[in-house]
């Protein structure tokens, strides 16, 4: 079987841009019932110097189909068996050639069409290594019907003493990074983009930059948060991946982890 099944011819980009080239990784099995809209933010954004790379974990439905009708934005894209979504963005970065890497799920999308020209703007104008925003968590058929929103705040080490994280989706960081630090590491599970980010800011202490800007609306769902013995198993991972980085008190932190998300159910 053809494992690299293309990669795009290069794109001309328009003249007036800033020279900082984003990489975004998306993973996908099975994800052909919204994997379009995901595709389509990503086209439809004014900035054009991204790479959008798609790691696919050998779909049996018509991932392929959707991901060949737009292979002329799509950069680069391999069809595989992997060990789940972690190993995909793994994957990925390591193809990766930008100057910042984000990740965006199959079953999300870019909010505006000017998402990635704001991320640019702020790591040129801040000169930060890492930057997060807001993202408005919506209904997985209607997604203009808002279920809740993660508000960000003004970024300070101290706030992982709390349970605090950045919304994983709306993370971004300089690529220098991923060679320093790794990827993430997939024996954590549901907690592996906790754990790769407090790696990141907490341990390694890389700068990061709050951007006041709704970038992302991710579609509602996770197994980590189904039923009570899910949360509890997702907790255990939270404490380990704490325990691991070096966050004091881990065991309490990983109580109150899950409690700092409640100010984010509020109608807007």
């Amino acid at each position: 079987m053809l494992k690299h099944f293309f990669v795009s011819r290069q794109r001309k980009y328009h003249t007036k841009l800033i020279s900082m080239k984003v990489t975004i990784i998306t993973a996908t099995y099975n994800s052909g019932k919204y994997l379009e809209d995901c595709i389509t933010s990503v086209i439809n954004q004014r900035y054009k110097n991204i790479e959008h790379i798609i790691i696919d974990g050998q779909s049996t439905d018509n991932t392929l189909d959707i991901i060949k009708k737009h292979e002329t934005h799509i950069a680069k894209c391999i069809s595989e068996p992997d060990k789940g979504m972690y190993d995909a963005i793994n994957k990925g970065m390591e193809m990766a050639t930008g100057d910042i890497i984000g990740i965006l799920n199959s079953d999300d999308m870019l909010e505006s069409e000017d998402a990635i020209a704001s991320i640019v703007q702020a790591f040129e104008e801040t000169q930060t290594d890492s930057l997060y925003a807001d993202l408005e968590y919506v209904d997985t058929d209607d997604t203009n019907k808002v279920i809740r929103v993660w508000k960000g705040k003004t970024y300070k080490r101290s706030l992982f003493y709390y349970g605090w994280m950045p919304a994983h989706p709306t993370f971004y960081f300089k690529k220098e990074f991923f060679k320093k630090f790794g990827g993430y590491e997939s024996h954590f599970y549901s907690a592996a983009d906790y754990e790769f980010m407090s790696r990141y800011l907490y341990t390694n202490r890389i700068s990061s930059y709050y951007l006041p800007k709704l970038i992302v609306k991710m579609r509602i769902g996770g197994q980590s948060n189904e039923t009570l013995k899910a949360r509890f198993r997702a907790n255990r991972r939270d404490y380990l991946a704490m325990k691991k980085n070096g966050i004091p008190f881990p065991f309490i932190v990983s109580i109150l982890k899950p409690l700092s998300k409640l100010h984010q159910y509020y109608k807007k």
